[in-house]
């Protein structure tokens, strides 16, 4: 079989290339079809990688967040035009211990290999969940992003106490607000406080318990736990705020991704017992949850269907282009491609 990729070759430049692909009887043949473009992606597509790190990674297709239908199965696991979440991180071993997505051997589409922006994708089953029920499609798209946080607030019910009564999130982008909605359902009696500094995206969160502008919170206000959403030089400000007002014991999430090193009051980390942790990317159980959530909780897709900023149907290569600049003008919110390829 010969398949289409849609490669960047260097910044801002995308060409087509063909690779004839071998299919065996285990590899199934997904039609990618609803997209999303990731920060990472723009990374990639505006250069601001180390050089050295876009020498060793281009050419590549980019997007690791998508939807496709299936068109070819022999293993009997799905049929024809079944609709399938595709999970971007591919673990070539496993561990007894450490989880697929932490294992330094696992390959990651549109970062170690080519992502979903090809015209077929060639997949094992166990890379594939299936999309049933009244799911949508727009928002299962970015049903990766979705995944992380659901990774991320699984390993908080195993790390944190009992004590579940208020639950802080720094962050008021993509990440937090994702990380929020799914807080609300997994711990519906506490309460969900968002701190953020922009009014504008703030404003978004009109399911959470309590809402704080970073710049005006008061000083007798306590949480149980808190999940840093912001990333950046600006989360070390952030974690500096969730340590001083978390009660002894709390645990901290970090979710926001430095490239820089954030210096982290220790002291009071150790006189607070605290324990922090962080997540990285998701696992097939993670996407499972997630497609079960869209499906069980149509509340939580109506919430997450707000933040998607613009919709580009694609056909052309010109067309990526166009969507990869509008999505890189945007404050907030998620990009989603229709690929008509």
């Amino acid at each position: 079989m010969i398949n289409t990729l849609y490669r960047l070759v260097a910044p801002k430049l995308v060409e087509i290339d063909y690779d004839e692909v071998n299919i065996n009887d285990k590899d199934i043949i997904v039609r990618p079809t609803y997209l999303s473009i990731c920060k990472a992606d723009q990374r990639y597509y505006q250069g601001l990688r180390e050089p050295e790190v876009l020498a060793e990674k281009l050419p590549m297709a980019l997007i690791h967040e998508g939807i496709g239908e299936i068109i070819h199965d022999r293993s009997g696991n799905f049929k024809f035009g079944d609709v399938v979440a595709i999970i971007p991180n591919t673990p070539v071993e496993t561990d007894e211990i450490i989880g697929e997505n932490y294992l330094t051997s696992s390959k990651f589409r549109s970062s170690g290999f080519d992502g979903l922006l090809q015209d077929y994708v060639v997949s094992s089953a166990d890379r594939l969940v299936k999309i049933e029920g009244d799911v949508n499609y727009v928002v299962a798209s970015f049903s990766e992003l979705i995944s992380v946080c659901a990774h991320a607030i699984d390993r908080f019910e195993k790390f944190s106490h009992e004590r579940k009564d208020r639950i802080g999130v720094w962050g008021d982008g993509t990440v937090g607000y994702i990380a929020a909605i799914l807080l609300k359902i997994s711990f519906p009696q506490a309460k969900i406080i968002i701190f953020g500094k922009n009014e504008e995206k703030l404003s978004y969160f009109t399911f959470a318990d309590e809402i704080h502008s970073i710049k005006e919170i008061p000083a007798d206000l306590t949480i149980d736990h808190a999940f840093e959403c912001v990333g950046g030089q600006k989360s070390q400000s952030a974690i500096e705020q969730i340590i001083d007002h978390i009660k002894p014991e709390g645990t901290i999430s970090l979710l926001g991704v430095s490239e820089y090193p954030v210096p982290i009051n220790t002291r009071m980390v150790l006189e607070k017992g605290l324990r922090i942790y962080g997540s990285s990317r998701s696992s097939r159980t993670d996407f499972e949850k997630t497609i079960q959530i869209l499906r069980e909780h149509p509340e939580v897709s109506d919430y997450l269907e707000n933040i998607v900023a613009s919709i580009f149907k694609i056909r052309t290569i010109e067309d990526i282009h166009h969507a990869f600049e509008k999505d890189y003008q945007l404050n907030f919110g998620k990009t989603v491609l229709i690929w008509n390829k």
